[in-house]
């Protein structure tokens, strides 16, 4: 094996270890945990993850995603283009490749932007914020789904089936 594809391999999958780990903990450990802590406190109470974890790991979060995704697309090569146009043997890889590029385009689109909102980092208002919360964390819960499909397509690409 070539020493470039098997950094670009290591790279993709380390990245998307990082990525997909901090979606699941969006959405299985700080969501319940932000709630419960506004329910216990009778408003915000999770002051301190919003103010110091939530924007450090939402920066690897989104970088962790850019890298995913541009090893991935390493990854294929010449095979790039008939993966996302879903041609021949490369179709099943294509189908991951495709559901990775739409979570990739919620986490810079539709997330992070949102975020911004809600973290003061752009000016919004009350309502503004609320309604960037709502979308960022639907969104989050789409990636989430959709990371599971995703997972199995890239799995079974190199599994020949």
């Amino acid at each position: 094996m070539e020493l470039l594809p098997l950094i670009e391999r290591w790279v993709h999958f380390l990245a998307g270890i990082a990525w997909i780990g901090l979606l699941y903990y969006f959405n299985l450990v700080q969501a319940p945990a932000m709630a419960a802590a506004n329910a216990d406190t009778g408003g915000p109470g999770g002051a301190g993850i919003t103010k110091y974890v939530l924007p450090r790991a939402l920066l690897w979060f989104r970088w962790a995603a850019l890298v995913t995704w541009l090893a991935g697309a390493a990854l294929l090569g010449e095979r790039f283009v008939s993966a996302f146009t879903l041609q021949g043997d490369d179709a099943v890889i294509g189908i991951g490749a495709w559901l990775g590029t739409i979570m990739l385009l919620n986490v810079w689109g539709l997330i992070w932007p949102n975020q911004k909102k809600v973290l003061g980092l752009k000016p919004a208002t009350d309502q503004e914020k609320a309604k960037a919360r709502r979308v960022a964390f639907l969104t989050s819960r789409v990636n989430t789904a959709l990371s599971i499909p995703m997972l199995y397509f890239m799995a079974a690409s190199a599994h020949g089936i």
